[in-house]
């Protein structure tokens, strides 16, 4: 079994001077004319900002801390995660999978209400405190492989749940497809998506205005995942460099891509809180990891190969982010569909947003598996 070394997050006051210092001297610029609807203003950016030159950083780490965290060789990546085991042995297992732009920590709410799971919270390589493959592309395929060893090689679990969000919903799936007899289910809030040849094949009515929508907002809404795919190299060095601007470019899709009214970008504290924005920031910035955050987008792991339907039970809870997410796609892909439903609330970073109802359906979902 591969060794695991135990993990204690602390930013180093050299570190925390810094950023205060680049906080301080902060130049912001007016919102532009006719300014394009986005998740971001110049007047919200401000109010973060001076939010985070106060913050407690230290009481945060703390918590943080709070939960266990260890660290795992896997391959040519050294992968971090959260590993909160319930008091019960035979507990379920579950594995929580982020995406971009969020890290681990945003999902810990989420792992805190299922004390009676053994939750593992992992950080993607590249991400927070995981590091990057040394090698070779960054590629659904791979990531899939990682997460289930280290569910099964690193921590021992036979069998288990799964989940991700974002590019992890693609990963998901492909466990759940590649290694059948090791997962007891599978729970998807960002249900399986067609490759864009399948999507062009499609002939049911509801299944093509689904994507047709997507991609009417898929170019303005997209332009992240442009240059994040095309000249990643280029807007890293600007984030990595201004604490500001990283502070924005990621405020700006938790905003977007929320169950929140669409108008004043506050509204997204009515589901992620100011303290865990500031901490994706934190992480992004003490780590630099946003860089190598973008290797998914021009390393194709968000352009995925066909992924072959899955036989292991499954519960799709469709998120108001993807609503009009049809039935019938669910269907053929998840061949033993235990549940399906639509959230009231919630949207892109669903656990995040609404975690006493995930956690009451996985809860559901997984007892009747029993």
């Amino acid at each position: 079994m591969t060794a695991i070394e135990p993990f204690e997050l602390h930013v180093s006051d050299e570190v925390l001077d810094d950023l205060r210092t680049r906080l301080a001297r902060t130049r912001l610029l007016p919102d532009s004319p006719r300014k394009p609807a986005s998740g971001m203003s110049s007047g919200y950016l401000r109010e973060l900002v001076d939010s985070w030159v106060d913050w407690d950083w230290r009481a945060r780490e703390a918590w943080l801390n709070g939960h266990p965290q260890f660290v795992a060789q896997i391959g040519d990546a050294a992968v971090h995660f959260v590993h909160q085991r319930s008091e019960r042995a035979d507990a379920p297992a579950l594995l929580v999978m982020h995406g971009w732009p969020h890290t681990f920590a945003l999902q810990l709410d989420f792992a805190d209400r299922l004390p009676d799971f053994h939750v593992v919270v992992a950080s993607l390589p590249g991400f927070a405190f995981s590091s990057p493959y040394a090698e070779g592309a960054m590629t659904e395929t791979r990531l899939a492989a990682t997460m289930h060893a280290l569910m099964t090689d690193v921590l021992g679990y036979s069998r288990y749940l799964t989940y991700g969000e974002d590019v992890t919903a693609n990963v998901s799936d492909l466990i759940a497809a590649r290694y059948p007899d090791h997962v007891a289910g599978i729970i998807a809030t960002h249900a399986h998506f067609p490759t864009g040849d399948e999507r062009d094949a499609l002939t049911d009515v509801a299944e093509r205005a689904f994507f047709d929508d997507l991609a009417a907002r898929g170019g303005p809404d997209g332009a992240y995942g442009h240059v994040q795919g095309t000249r990643p190299d280029t807007l890293a060095v600007g984030l990595n460099d201004s604490p500001v601007g990283l502070l924005a470019w990621i405020t700006e899709k938790l905003v977007e891509w929320s169950d929140v009214p669409a108008g004043d970008p506050r509204a997204v504290e009515q589901r992620i809180s100011r303290e865990q924005i500031l901490t994706e920031a934190m992480i992004y910035w003490a780590t630099q990891t946003i860089g190598s955050s973008f290797r998914p987008y021009y390393e194709g792991a968000d352009q995925p190969d066909p992924i072959p339907p899955t036989s292991v039970p499954a519960a799709v809870f469709i998120q108001r982010h993807e609503r009009g997410y049809p039935e019938s796609l669910a269907r053929r892909h998840y061949l033993d569909l235990r549940v399906f439903d639509r959230l009231a609330e919630g949207g892109h970073f669903t656990v995040a947003e609404v975690p006493d109802e995930m956690a009451a359906r996985v809860r559901e979902f997984a007892a009747s598996l029993d």
